[in-house]
């Protein structure tokens, strides 16, 4: 079979940086999977609150998310490939704190310190996958092999999580990431190019100002889940959410080579594409934080089984981002998408009937199934959609701003179901009463997909450039 023009001009050696790429991408996001089974151990042995469990989740999820923006201009001024080293390096390094902790602050610290690194890796990857592959067919097979062994790296962090910690501790879930990590760092100073950077000046007003944003918001939502809505600390945090945004707008209007260029969100479908991405992604994060807890807490599951029992979502968001690039050629991203919007608007419907008698078939494993499906139809045309026809200088920013609507949104999904859950009378100690609070949580994932379905119906149109 001959080659296609596209095909014959990826260059030699591309299998190899896309294999470090993937696997890269697959570590960071087991990692942040990996521990949602160990969740019940670690509360445990540690003896932690739901709302400081939530922050095991989240300090990973806001240092990634909130530091992204900062990541992507550092491998474009800096050097892709050693930038992407780096973090890789840090994120290995953080992982055997996280094995190593003592207490819960250290185990906190040492999670925002492996987003860190993530953040630091991860748009120099996505930036070298674009730079070695070409527009077309063979870009197109790129990035569905890359969102599918990200979704592979949930389907596998549930598993390795229930397995290591049931076999030995919540602590091997983070020690694996240790030899791993050091392989990957070896093979990107073996294998990449050294794509080199540019000068730039870099937008550190934009970073704190986006970083603290992104943080007093999901603090918000933790404290009025605690608290109250009426509670000053959470009105406060909110006041400061918008201070602190509105700030980082105005930075990067006026920086040289901000972290967010805002030609970026010109487009419309770009601008929708980013938002849609952000509510996508805190449906799948928030369902996957929640259900364990239930599978465990009111089902009565060990974390190994739990994890069999969720591998439905997982498994098939990896399947539909192996196949839907197919689907996307033929009738463009908005299609697509909106079914995929539909699932899990009807998988969060679905969810609100959960209570203490419901039974795996078909009550849990029913919507599971439709949020896998809506997942493995979305990230890959949300992703053509958004950096279709973004310049290579403003690549790594547009990767990681892509990215960071994904942590951000996966955060506030956790933080807006804990809030809601936390509200609940009686969860802490009563099957009965947190499976209530549970299903009136899953309302919110219902919401936040209906609003994303509104959004792609009424802004994408026509046939954005492919990615």
């Amino acid at each position: 079979m001959s080659a296609t023009p596209a095909d014959a001009a990826v260059p030699r050696g591309a299998a190899a940086i896309l294999a470090i790429v993937v696997v890269t991408q697959l570590m960071i996001v087991l990692d942040a999977s990996i521990v949602n089974l160990s969740l019940t151990a670690l509360r445990a042995d540690l003896g932690v609150s739901s709302e400081t469990l939530a922050w095991v989740v989240n300090a990973y999820a806001l240092a990634f998310g909130g530091l992204l923006l900062l990541g992507g201009r550092l491998g474009d001024g800096l050097g892709r490939r050693r930038v992407f080293a780096g973090g890789v390096a840090l994120f290995t390094v953080a992982s055997l704190g996280a094995g190593l902790s003592s207490d819960a602050a250290l185990l906190v610290a040492a999670r925002a310190a492996q987003g860190t690194g993530a953040a630091i890796a991860a748009p120099s990857g996505l930036a070298i996958l674009m730079a070695t592959f070409p527009e077309g067919p063979a870009r197109t097979r790129a990035l569905g092999l890359f969102f599918a062994m990200a979704a592979a790296g949930g389907a596998l962090g549930l598993l390795v999580g229930g397995a290591l910690t049931s076999a030995f501790s919540w602590r091997a879930a983070f020690l694996v990431n240790v030899p791993v990590g050091a392989v990957v760092v070896a093979g990107a100073l073996r294998a990449l190019p050294a794509f080199p950077g540019r000068r730039l000046r870099f937008d550190l007003a934009g970073a704190l100002s986006g970083t603290l944003g992104v943080s007093a918001l999901v603090f918000a939502f933790l404290r009025v889940g605690e608290a109250g809505w009426g509670d000053p600390v959470g009105i406060a945090a909110f006041a400061a959410t918008a201070v602190l945004l509105a700030a980082f707008v105005r930075a990067e209007r006026r920086a040289t080579d901000p972290l967010l260029p805002l030609r970026l969100l010109t487009r419309p479908s770009t601008a929708a594409g980013y938002a849609t991405m952000t509510l996508v992604t805190a449906v799948l994060f928030g369902t996957s934080f929640l259900l364990p807890q239930y599978l465990q807490l009111v089902r009565g599951m060990e974390p190994a089984v739990a994890g069999v029992a969720f591998l439905p979502m997982p498994i098939l968001i990896f399947a539909g981002s192996r196949t839907v690039g197919r689907i996307v050629e033929r009738t463009g991203p908005r299609a697509v998408v909106l079914a995929g919007l539909a699932a899990l608007v009807a998988a969060g419907a679905w969810l609100t009937q959960l209570s203490a008698d419901t039974r795996y078939l078909p009550g849990v494993f029913g919507p599971l199934t439709l949020v896998g499906l809506g997942g493995g139809l979305l990230f890959l045309p949300l992703s053509t959609v958004i950096l279709g026809g973004v310049p290579a200088a403003d690549a790594g920013a547009a990767s990681g701003a892509l990215q960071t609507t994904q942590q951000v949104g996966g955060a506030l999904g956790v933080a807006i179901l804990t809030s809601i859950l936390a509200a609940s009378a009686g969860v802490a100690t009563d099957p009965s009463a947190f499976s209530a609070g549970v299903a009136r949580a899953f309302t919110a994932t219902a919401a936040l997909a209906a609003v994303a379905l509104l959004l792609v119906a009424g802004v994408l149109r026509g046939r954005p450039a492919t990615a």
